[in-house]
């Protein structure tokens, strides 16, 4: 009898039951001592991801939902932190902005494994101006100018040379011009109601610290089980 084409793999299941995490030394954390904010945490949290050596620290996990409901979620950049909230960007017609521009609320999440650490942070997103977008865009690489000259974020593409054609003359283009405009290109910027930082521990005695604003835009700090 052939075994059920649902069912996992014996060497699939092996593989993943032979993954550890946190095979390292991981920091303490005492929550204690954390600032009467989040944004100074998360920048102090960023710097020691850095330092750590984890690749690519800036990456984060941007969770949205289309006009039914329905969660979406995918791996983007972390363009900035400040008081107005977390920043990010991308095309206004891609599957995220429609999923904003209908439901312009998201959740973000950042995973920094060689610390064992987690940032999770979740609020309303607005719309940055214009202006905003255009000093993003052109404050990145080459490259991202490319990319967003591109255009056409999460259409229907009928073939890989179509993509290297179009990809090409954008290159072209951005060396050509490099205050070329994209003007899809849109900057989100996350004003947070709630941030949780998320410190693991070997022994499973994980720290979690999250702050959540008030009525008077203030923020409380409360511990949470693991």
């Amino acid at each position: 009898m052939s075994a059920d084409a649902s069912s996992p793999s014996s060497e699939f299941v092996r593989l993943l039951r032979s993954q550890r995490v946190w095979d390292t030394e991981l920091p303490d954390f005492a929550p204690a001592t954390a600032p009467a904010e989040p944004l100074p945490l998360f920048e102090e949290w960023f710097a020691g991801a850095v330092a750590a050596g984890q690749p690519e620290p800036h990456t984060m996990s941007l969770a949205t939902a289309d006009s039914e409901g329905r969660p979406d979620v995918r791996t983007v950049m972390l363009h900035g932190a400040d008081k107005k909230g977390w920043h990010f960007a991308s095309h206004a017609g891609s599957r995220k902005g429609q999923h904003l521009a209908s439901r312009p609320y998201a959740a973000l999440g950042f995973y920094w494994p060689v610390q064992g650490r987690q940032v999770r942070v979740r609020g309303p997103v607005t719309v940055a101006p214009p202006e905003v977008a255009r000093a993003d865009l052109h404050a990145r690489s080459t490259g991202a100018l490319a990319s967003a000259l591109v255009g056409h974020q999460s259409e229907v593409l009928d073939s890989q040379e179509e993509l290297a054609r179009a990809s090409a003359a954008a290159w072209d283009r951005a060396h050509r011009e490099p205050d070329a405009s994209a003007p899809s290109w849109t900057v989100y910027v996350l004003d947070p109601d709630e941030v949780e930082f998320f410190q693991g521990d070997a022994r499973r005695r994980h720290v979690r610290l999250t702050y959540r604003r008030t009525d008077g835009a203030a923020w409380r700090r409360e511990l949470l089980w693991p």
